[in-house]
């Protein structure tokens, strides 16, 4: 919290920050990569580039979760798909209209 003198300054707390929209998919360009750093060896497959809200994001990584058949965790605005499943998510993706570019 900043201290201030003037009496009619209004503090703003982070809860007011207004969430991004979500964009349509055929806007949007997510990036599917396979990632091995800092997990111990294991690989997880990793799907980034999402621009929207958190609850979209959401649900986009239970529905890939899902279809996939394999745990994983959404954080950081990234979806993390636990295995190599890099091309099954990316034609998953695409079929929901998504772009998708694969490393």
């Amino acid at each position: 919290m900043v201290y201030s003198t003037n009496p009619d300054f209004d503090y703003q707390y982070e809860d007011d920050i207004i969430e991004q929209v979500t964009l349509p998919p055929q806007q949007q360009k997510l990036h599917v990569t396979l990632d091995r750093k800092q997990r111990g060896g294991k690989q997880v497959t990793l799907v980034s580039g999402f621009v929207g809200t958190s609850d979209d994001l959401n649900a986009l990584g239970k529905m890939l979760k899902t279809k996939c058949g394999v745990g994983g965790n959404v954080k950081d605005g990234e979806i993390l798909i636990q295995g190599d499943h890099r091309e099954k998510v990316q034609s998953l993706l695409t079929s929901e209209g998504y772009k998708t570019t694969r490393n």
